[in-house]
């Protein structure tokens, strides 16, 4: 088996219409796998179809991730197509940003569903699909997708955003104990900048700093994302669990 083979491999990315997810979404096709991407909105599913299928096979189901029943009704809907899910990529995500004095309770509601509350309700939810995959030399696969934001203090003020990412962190150590002897790895990865519709107004004012603040004087790259994305996926991660990796050019972990 080659390490970073995917072959015959059926994934499940959120949010993979578009920025981090997309560039995941991209790097399983480029390896080999099938790719099903999760947006809010069919026209974003049907435009990331059409960028992504020379890549490989790639279908959209939207759902919106925010509630319970949805995580549900995609793992559902995922049942009636696929025997089984290899890999399940938890990257669909908010941010808000406001001052401390006028921070909404709505923030905190919306942030924390999407990016705390759904990772663990889809992953619950797709374990039967999981399962059927997994096996004790080649488990399936949990990926979610945190920030450096939640190893570091922020310099934005994100209070809902850098502690679900924090949660998240912590989340994937748990689900990485309790699944494991279920023959299921959870890690995450935490990234730094990268080009996308989240980062595109900050990199816009705040590009340059961004870039050097890193020890290799640069943001991020779609190959950077989708490198990581296949070494957790493939043979060359299965032996990786709890982790939470860092993708960030030595921003955080040289800061």
């Amino acid at each position: 088996m080659h390490l970073f083979d995917l072959t015959g491999k059926v994934a499940v990315v959120t949010g993979g219409t578009r920025g981090i997810g997309l560039m995941m979404a991209r790097g399983l096709l480029e390896a080999g796998g099938k790719v099903y991407v999760s947006s809010r909105k069919p026209e974003a599913g049907e435009r990331a179809v059409d960028e992504l299928s020379r890549f490989g096979p790639v279908e959209s189901l939207p759902a919106d991730l925010s509630g319970e029943a949805e995580c549900r009704r995609l793992a559902e809907e995922l049942a009636a197509r696929e025997a089984h899910v290899h890999i399940l990529v938890n990257n669909a995500g908010a941010t808000w940003g406001a001052p401390l004095e006028t921070y909404p309770a709505a923030a905190w509601d919306k942030v924390l569903d999407l990016n705390l509350k759904a990772p663990f309700f889809l992953t619950r939810a797709f374990l039967p699909l999981l399962e059927k995959a997994a096996t004790a030399e080649d488990p399936a696969r949990v990926i979610n997708v945190g920030s450096i934001d939640g190893l570091r203090v922020p310099d934005l003020a994100t209070y809902a955003y850098s502690a679900s990412k924090a949660g998240l962190h912590q989340l994937t150590r748990v689900l990485a104990r309790e699944l494991g002897p279920r023959h299921i790895t959870v890690n995450a990865v935490a990234p730094g900048p990268f080009p996308s519709r989240m980062m595109a107004a900050i990199l816009a004012e705040s590009g340059d700093r961004f870039a050097a603040s890193s020890p290799l004087g640069r943001i991020g790259t779609p190959e950077d994302m989708a490198g990581v994305a296949v070494y957790l996926a493939a043979r060359s991660g299965a032996w990786v669990t709890g982790a939470v990796i860092p993708v960030d050019g030595g921003i955080w972990t040289t800061a």
